[in-house]
């Protein structure tokens, strides 16, 4: 993969920074932030500014239109996305999950994944398939935010992430930060006496991945996927020190925000809970590992005459769990 101002044009000031960012990064943090603004500028680079505002979007997930590059639909490009972090096998309970594997545009096996792909979220997979392309030894894929962020919790000594408080560290590019969206506001010290329950309950999350942390600008520039259907790129302040300055925090009347009282709306201002910090680690070495092996190639609604690679599904089993990872944005 080639940096971001290789595969597309710049748009945005967004953009420049993913030019900063070295071709062949020494660095697993370097990596991340290379490939996750990668997706963002093939969607156009879709952002919220600073002060919350949702300021560029071009397409959005479940879409025939083409991406930057001409070629991919929005729709199959999420697929990738699946495919790519390894988890699209473990729905196949799901409706139209298994047709997410050979779904030509056009056919009724696309409709059904696109349906798919609409009432799933994916930013946890996005997180995923990001990490997956990078190589990141130690994370393991999933499809709920709150299962690595467990990880981190449980076993400090085996992720390659460590839980901090976002609201008094230092973000920096590879790392995570991540907000609850329960219904009651946690912050970083009730995240972590949830935590810390150990009852291993779900909790509905967004992770967003840091791309860039630029204190002499004042801004942090994050990147996560399924945030206003998209994968949208966030801005949030800093001080002299490299702090979130003001982080934005959630107001607990929703309410609040309406076309009277604009000021009280922020698609930045959420519970954030946690920062998760990418530990030091030995550079990589050699290329960005194959991605993972994607789901058999198997159908529900199979073109007839089969072809030969390609087998019925087995019959669809009834989910034992519904997500609980929450849509982004």
């Amino acid at each position: 993969m080639l940096a971001c101002a290789a595969l597309y044009p710049p748009q945005a000031a967004a953009t420049s920074i993913c030019d900063s960012i070295p071709p062949s990064p020494p660095s697993y943090a370097e990596r991340i932030a290379r490939i996750a603004c990668a997706e963002n500028a093939l969607w156009f680079t879709p952002f919220i500014d600073a002060q919350g505002r949702l300021a560029s979007i071009t397409v959005s997930e479940s879409e025939r239109l083409r991406l930057r590059d001409g070629v991919t639909p929005a729709w199959r490009r999420v697929a990738e996305y699946w495919k790519g972090s390894g988890l699209l096998s473990q729905m196949a309970g799901f409706p139209g999950a298994a047709d997410c594997s050979v779904a030509a545009d056009g056919s009724f096996g696309a409709a059904s994944c696109r349906a798919f792909l609409s009432d799933t979220p994916w930013s946890a997979v996005f997180v995923s398939y990001v990490m997956s392309r990078a190589g990141l030894p130690g994370f393991n894929p999933s499809a709920s935010h709150i299962d690595y962020i467990r990880d981190a919790w449980r076993y400090p000594q085996a992720s390659p992430y460590a839980l901090a408080d976002p609201g008094t560290t230092n973000p920096a590019a590879g790392d995570l930060l991540c907000f609850s969206r329960a219904r009651i506001d946690l912050g970083a010290q009730g995240f972590r006496d949830f935590l810390a329950r150990g009852t291993g309950d779900g909790m509905n999350m967004h992770c967003d991945i840091v791309v860039a942390a630029n204190p002499a600008q004042g801004k942090v520039y994050l990147v996560g996927g399924n945030v206003l259907q998209g994968v949208t790129l966030r801005v949030l302040p800093l001080n002299r020190t490299g702090v979130i300055w003001g982080l934005p925090r959630r107001i607990a009347d929703p309410a609040a925000c309406g076309p009277g009282s604009e000021g009280a709306c922020s698609f930045n201002r959420q519970d954030w809970v946690a920062l998760m910090k990418l530990k030091p680690l030995p550079a990589p070495v050699g290329p960005e590992p194959p991605l993972p092996n994607a789901s058999p190639r198997c159908c529900t609604q199979c073109p007839l005459p089969m072809p030969a690679d390609l087998q019925r599904c087995p019959p669809l089993r009834r989910p034992v769990d519904v997500l609980t990872d929450g849509q982004g944005g």
